[in-house]
């Protein structure tokens, strides 16, 4: 078998299972794999989902955190069919401000982002444009997640790897990365895994 065709095994395998149980994108496995290692959610957690499109993640969140728990996805355009029980906000990611995640909430507990660019097939460019995606996420992140709080996001390890390794590092008590074995084999994505957000430095007494 030739390596494109089993690479469309594998796609097509994916797609399929996911279509088989309910998820919109084959991507919802990757998340899958990633909870099931580093356990990101608790019921009743509120969940931010960065790139949300077109879905899979919030449906699983969905699973994890209960019925009741708030939803809030934030993608470039709406999705394509809503999902019941999240709040969507249709914008950019480095335009708009924490309070336009938030709304009413005072905090998530997990953020999360599979933000990926629009691939130019040029690996430096790619690699920088993945790096100023997630360090955008991370930046929101670090805004919006309450104490003790998680993070996940997706990055093409490139020139700026161990720089935004560091500055997670420098927020969360736990960082990991890992590669999902649903990745494609060929794929240079990574998923950086940020637990116990650490609270923000007391201010200094007057």
């Amino acid at each position: 078998m030739s390596k494109l065709r089993d690479r469309s095994h594998r796609h097509d395998v994916f797609h399929r299972r996911a279509k088989q149980s309910g998820f919109r994108a084959r991507s919802v496995f990757k998340l899958d794999e990633i909870d099931q290692k580093h356990h990101l959610f608790r019921h009743g957690a509120r969940v931010l989902d960065l790139g949300c499109r077109p879905g899979s993640w919030l449906q699983y969140a969905r699973t994890k955190v209960g019925p009741n728990a708030p939803l809030v996805g934030c993608d470039r355009t709406p999705l394509d069919a809503p999902l019941p029980g999240v709040r969507e906000v249709v914008g950019d990611v480095f335009t708009l401000k924490p309070k336009a995640f938030l709304g009413d909430l005072a905090a998530f507990d997990v953020v999360m982002s599979d933000m990926a660019p629009d691939t130019s097939g040029v690996r430096s460019m790619d690699q920088a444009r993945s790096e100023t995606l997630f360090e955008r996420a991370l930046e929101i992140a670090e805004a919006v997640l309450a104490p003790g709080g998680n993070f996940v996001g997706k990055l093409f390890q490139g020139p700026d790897w161990q720089r935004l390794i560091a500055r997670a590092r420098a927020g969360f008590t736990e960082v990991k990365t890992m590669k999902p074995e649903s990745s494609r084999k060929e794929s240079i994505e990574q998923y950086v895994i940020a637990k116990g957000r650490k609270p923000p430095p007391s201010s200094p007494a007057t």
